[in-house]
């Protein structure tokens, strides 16, 4: 168990958090939810004792270990993937490097038997004999090959690094598991793997995550931070969202008739207040009018952007011809022989762990990369919007917000930009700011805002939820599923996937495809059916040998 108790914070004179009290108990999935800014990973750094609170503190049970996902990609690059991953029980660790000093003494002493028996007995009570096949079942399970178990972290891509962070933090059973984002940077597999493990998890998790649908999966609990207050659920975010607004709807009820009593009482006082037989029937009422209070009906600070792609052309039948396609990146062939037609009605998503594969063709696609081989053919009345994966080059210039959007409208009417702008609730003094300086979810905002004012009618969208939070991401889904053009998009958003693909086109690590009209999840079905269907074979096989 961890609790908050009477806990506030302060950022300067503002306060984050103002008399917080709440309790995470063992068995239970606890999404902490809240708009951008509301102080989600401060909370999460408050409970591992990363942040001191200004007021209150934090009580975890005596004994209780307590296990964060760090989001320092480097910190270990030194250190053997696996080494890394059992470092998650930090004890366990110190354990087995104290044993391999003192065994590897050529003067081996009485005292160092002595201590020797001493570590191996808390080893073997830590089940330190199956930390290495536990440590590996957890890579394995997140996608990382065993062949790369034994390299150093530092070798390893930055989504690997990712996988392996989070493996240690669930390394060892911890008693209490924080999770920041823990689907940023891992492909469909991975988070369907983390959703089963943490299903299954009997300890304490608070997770927070931009993924409704990984929330929804997982969560037992939603906590709700808004206003500075954590207001507690049970249930997952769905039964969040409906709950919270059932109580907003009573709220504004209870507040009409409470308005229709107060009309009534005052044209009652308004009526008699002068007539000196009825005087005092009207000064009882006016007290009872004293007495009426409304409820105060706070907005929800949370903010969504109005996403709304508006093609200026229908498109025709012919979209999009590829024959062929093979491509090699730093020596590994990433496309090969890849081949497809769209047709005027598809919205396909690119899955699979081959993201090098999926961005690859997408820049190939837009003009921004040569094959090796293959062609490829697009439509006379197709237009194309490209949101690519690494934005960067985009915004490296001294352009404000109006004048770099600008120079992508067709209309150059500053009013007319800035209407778009707001739409991505750019507002005010907002358009002056840098695009330099911009975060990475308003450099998203940006980019968005640049496809709606195209008017194109073939979108590509390489990974457009990183860096958005659950608000854009609703919208942006919403601007998807009504879009009446054509859609290429490679997404870890499960909840985008499954609403607006119409097909699916799967990479596989060698660089082919599996291509397939139908939506995510009888995709995921089918492809689970057919590895049930792989494994039993396997296992006959091996019985009748």
């Amino acid at each position: 168990m961890i609790a908050a108790n009477n806990v506030t914070f302060r950022v300067g004179k503002k306060a984050l958090f103002e008399d917080v009290n709440i309790k995470f108990t063992e068995g239970n999935c606890y999404g902490l939810i809240g708009a951008n800014g509301a102080g989600k990973s401060t909370f999460l750094k408050i409970l591992s004792g990363q942040l001191e609170t200004t007021n209150g503190d934090i009580t975890i049970t005596p004994g209780q270990r307590l296990s964060v996902l760090e989001q320092d990609h480097f910190k270990y690059d030194a250190y053997p993937v696996l080494d890394t991953v059992i470092m998650g029980n930090l004890r366990l660790y110190e354990i087995m490097k104290e044993k391999d000093a003192i065994y590897a003494k050529e003067d081996f002493s009485d005292e160092d038997g002595i201590r020797a028996s001493e570590l191996e007995a808390e080893f073997a009570e830590m089940d330190g004999w199956e930390a290495e096949s536990n440590a590996a079942m957890l890579l394995n399970g997140l996608g990382i090959e065993t062949d790369l178990h034994y390299k150093t972290v530092g070798e390893l891509d930055g989504n690997q690094k990712v996988k392996v962070l989070l493996a240690k933090a669930l390394f060892g059973n911890p008693d209490i598991l924080l999770l920041d984002e823990p689907t940023n940077h891992l492909d469909l597999d991975a988070i369907a793997w983390l959703e089963e493990f943490l299903i299954d998890f009997e300890n304490t998790v608070i997770v927070v995550s931009h993924d409704r649908y990984f929330l929804n999966k997982v969560c037992t609990h939603t906590a709700d931070i808004d206003y500075g207050k954590i207001q507690l659920y049970a249930g997952n975010y769905d039964f969040w969202y409906e709950s919270s607004q059932l109580m907003i709807k009573q709220m504004k009820e209870a507040n009409k008739k409470k308005e229709e009593k107060i009309k009534e009482l005052q044209e009652f006082i308004s009526r008699f207040s002068a007539n000196a037989s009825k005087s005092k029937q009207a000064t009882s009422r006016k007290r009872a009018l004293e007495k009426i209070e409304l409820d105060t009906l706070k907005p929800s600070s949370r903010k969504y952007p109005y996403i709304d792609f508006r093609p200026d052309r229908e498109i025709g039948n012919e979209v999009l011809a590829v024959e062929g396609l093979t491509k090699t990146v730093n020596g590994e062939k990433v496309l090969d022989n890849v081949s497809f037609i769209l047709g005027h009605d598809d919205k396909v998503a690119f899955v699979g762990s081959n993201e090098l594969a999926k961005t690859t063709l997408f820049k190939i696609l837009a003009g921004e990369l040569e094959p090796d081989a293959g062609t490829y053919k697009w439509g006379v009345t197709t237009s194309l919007a490209y949101f690519p994966k690494d934005p960067g080059k985009e915004f490296d210039n001294d352009y404000t917000i109006t004048e770099w959007l600008t120079g992508y409208s067709p209309v150059k009417d500053v009013t007319y930009v800035r209407g778009f702008l707001g739409r991505m609730l750019f507002a005010g003094d907002d358009g002056v700011k840098k695009v330099k300086v911009l975060s990475g979810g308003e450099k998203v905002r940006c980019l968005l805002s640049k496809m709606m004012i195209s008017g194109a009618n073939c979108l590509i969208f390489d990974e457009p939820t990183n860096h958005l939070d659950m608000e854009s991401i609703t919208a942006l889904n919403n601007g998807l599923i009504k879009f009446p053009g054509v859609e290429l998009f490679a997404c870890r958003d499960h909840q985008v996937v499954e609403t607006t693909a119409n097909r699916i086109i799967e990479f596989l690590p060698n660089g082919t495809i599996i291509d397939k009209v139908t939506t995510y999840d009888e995709y995921l079905a089918n492809d689970e059916m057919a590895r049930k269907r792989t494994v039993f074979v396997a296992n006959r096989e091996d019985d009748e040998e």
